[in-house]
């Protein structure tokens, strides 16, 4: 999103940094953002990411959600989405998880890719992804929504 974010960009992103900080669930952005578009959704993350990464989080891999047709068609869309992963969301094995720092989790089995090479280039194509992978391995996701009642759509 070129120039600076919009008004209810900030207004979005701040509802969602409060329901973090505060532990409490917050009310959908959607009554606050413009539109729900993947590109306005994706103006509210870079906000937050800037946040952590100003708070000393350090970004140490990434996230395709939505990757099931089931789940785009629930939420209305057609393309997975992508988010960032922070070195303070992983958890080695065997590490108990204090649930207090979480609001409504949920678990999800997942496969998680170490990559053996940065995806830093142009050439993403089937084969340069698979030639980055180093190995796959099984994980648990917690998934955590700051939306009450996970009263979730794409934005």
């Amino acid at each position: 999103m070129p120039g600076a974010p919009s008004a209810p960009i900030e207004r979005a992103a701040e509802r969602l940094l409060t329901a973090a900080r505060s532990r409490t669930p917050c009310p959908p952005v959607r009554d606050i953002l413009p539109d729900a578009s993947a590109q306005t959704a994706y103006a509210v993350q870079t906000l937050l990411t800037r946040e952590a990464l100003r708070n000393g989080r350090r970004v140490v891999g990434r996230k395709i959600g939505l990757t099931s047709v089931a789940v785009q068609q629930q939420l209305g869309v057609d393309q997975p989405d992508f988010g960032v992963l922070f070195d303070d969301m992983v958890v080695p094995a065997g590490t108990v998880i204090d649930i207090g720092t979480l609001l409504q989790p949920k678990i999800e089995a997942e496969l998680a890719f170490v990559l053996g090479a940065d995806l830093d280039h142009d050439d993403l194509g089937a084969q340069a992804l698979r030639a980055a992978i180093d190995h796959v391995v099984p994980a648990l996701e917690i998934v955590d929504s700051r939306i009450a009642g996970w009263d979730i759509t794409f934005a």
